[in-house]
């Protein structure tokens, strides 16, 4: 199967789905908040929402990039006032004193309060799974119809998901590898055993799953042409259904990371297994297919997180032994990352690569011989071998690129710039498509000063103009603000929790949104987007 073309400039916002509550959500951005998000987006001129990824977490999680599951959706993201079955027991009205208080608490918080918000849902959500159940599944009702098509049509990984978040549940969250040894090491008579035991619950977590997957489908037909692009973690935690459905293919004795970089002087242990790439080369990359087949169902797009990951991937050994790199050697590391590649465009969707960071220059000229976009961040493209290390111009960026401000790891354009030494600030309006909004002018009291508007505008103006045919902004850099969505290398009850400052239904009413949309749908009519 081979891609559709997409269209070949255009423009797009970075934002993640837990960001965008709306009037009705319940203190969390959910599957049905993406509408009111791209009825902005088009007034904007805007083609493309570019989403952080949306799949199941732990319950204790609340990074997007530690999935237990590369297959299924996380239920925090379910629009539970538009489930029918939450409809029929009462919806809103039917909650109890304390859930109602809890409810006004998280809808009215300033960021995200993810314990509050998974516990009032997961309570409500499996009240309405009760009336399902009695209601429709044991009364082989046309929705219970509905669910069983599901079951079978997605079974190549509900199934073993469904088992893997009962026993979890079962276990009081315990990881897979402190269950009893049996059902660790998926013995066949204990997991026939633990699919009737736990029956109900196994349901339950598949009823989840057809609810987010209809309200997806939902969006996805409404959104119309604006193209809904995902992201997929490099890899999934050791504790994920995956890992425990193919534990022979994963090495668990050492820990997944990245050495040193600019966010970190000592590197980063992010602690996930690391692939037997051997092993899934004999299964011919069975598993990465089926990533790429599940995301390609989901999404008009996606972009590769980590992608040096899938060419050389960093770990450290748990003994305390030297890190290094599997593969080891240059030849195996770019035949691995371009068959796995060539895996990811097969399924049809359209592929972005994550190439920032300690990347080696081989990464880059193999996505540029295969044709496929790396990231262009206007602070970090400069001629590093000039003197002065000036930067470079984004009118110069190449087509099969994606131009952008920065990412949901670096600080807003905004900091950046009140952070930047002065001779960094300086040499960004030499660019000449930066500082032809400053002629005239004196650069030396613009370079002392705060990012004001004018300054924010010359730059983004400047990224929709570049040559890159992609263009994805953060929303952050758009409204100037500061707030950040992740900061690398940290562990804080601010990472992962920012939201809008207002619903996202009222994006269309007010002023400063609507300002900034007409300013974008100038910018992108002016140069093609």
């Amino acid at each position: 199967m081979t891609s559709t073309p997409a269209p070949i400039r255009r423009a797009g916002i970075l934002m993640p789905l837990f960001s965008i509550p709306s009037s009705e959500s319940w203190g969390i951005g959910e599957i049905y908040d993406v509408l009111p998000m791209v009825s902005w987006l088009e007034r904007a001129g805007m083609r493309l929402l570019q989403l952080l990824p949306i799949n199941a977490m732990a319950p204790a999680e609340t990074s997007p990039y530690s999935a237990e599951s590369a297959m299924a959706l996380s239920p925090q993201f379910i629009a539970v006032h538009a489930v029918e079955d939450v409809v029929a027991i009462g919806g809103e009205q039917a909650l109890t004193d304390d859930a109602r208080r809890t409810l006004d608490v998280v809808r009215s918080s300033a960021t995200v309060r993810y314990r509050e918000v998974r516990a009032l849902k997961d309570g409500v959500l499996r009240r309405a799974f009760a009336h399902f159940r009695d209601r429709h599944w044991r009364t082989g009702s046309a929705r219970a119809r509905s669910l069983r098509r599901f079951l079978d049509e997605e079974r190549w990984w509900l199934e073993d998901y469904a088992l893997f978040r009962a026993l979890h549940a079962a276990y009081e969250e315990r990881t897979w590898l402190d269950w009893p040894e049996p059902l660790a090491r998926r013995d066949p008579a204990a997991l026939e055993h633990a699919r009737a035991e736990h029956r109900d619950e196994i349901l339950y977590v598949a009823w989840l799953q057809w609810i987010a997957a209809g309200q997806w489908a939902d969006v996805r037909r409404r959104a119309g042409t604006m193209e809904l692009f995902g992201d997929l973690p490099f890899m999934v935690g050791v504790d994920s259904a995956d890992v425990w459905t193919r534990q022979d293919a994963f090495r668990l004795d050492v820990s997944v990371g990245v050495p040193p970089d600019a966010f970190s002087e000592t590197g980063q242990d992010w602690g996930l297994p690391l692939c037997r790439w051997d092993v899934f080369q004999e299964r011919n990359f069975d598993w990465l297919h089926e990533r790429a087949r599940r995301n390609a169902a989901l999404f008009d797009g996606y972009r590769i997180d980590h992608l040096v990951g899938f060419y050389r991937t960093y770990f450290r050994p748990k003994d305390g032994s030297a890190p290094a790199f599997s593969p080891a050697e240059e030849p195996e590391q770019i035949a691995l990352g371009e068959q796995v590649l060539a895996v990811f465009r097969e399924a049809g969707a359209e592929i972005v690569a994550e190439d920032l960071g300690i990347v080696p220059d081989f990464v880059r000229a193999s996505l540029t011989r295969l044709g496929i976009p790396g990231y262009r961040v206007m602070r970090w493209e400069r001629a590093w071998r000039e003197p002065g290390e000036p930067f470079v111009d984004p009118v110069t960026y190449p087509p099969v690129s994606v131009a952008t401000s920065g990412t949901h790891d670096t600080e807003p354009l905004a900091t950046w710039w009140a952070d930047a030494p002065a001779d960094d600030r300086m040499a960004v309006l030499q660019i000449p498509t930066v500082g032809a909004h400053f002629a005239g002018e004196d650069l030396q009291a613009i370079v002392g000063g705060p990012c004001t508007d004018r300054v924010r505008d010359a730059l983004i103006e400047t990224l929709v103009a570049s040559g890159s045919d992609l263009l994805i902004l953060p929303i952050q850099d758009v409204f100037g603000w500061t707030d950040r969505i992740n900061e690398p290398a940290t562990v804080s009850d601010a990472n992962w929790t920012w939201r809008l400052p207002y619903p996202v239904d009222d994006l269309d009413a007010e002023p400063l949104a609507i300002a900034r949309a007409n300013i974008l749908r100038l910018w992108t009519k002016r140069y093609g987007r």
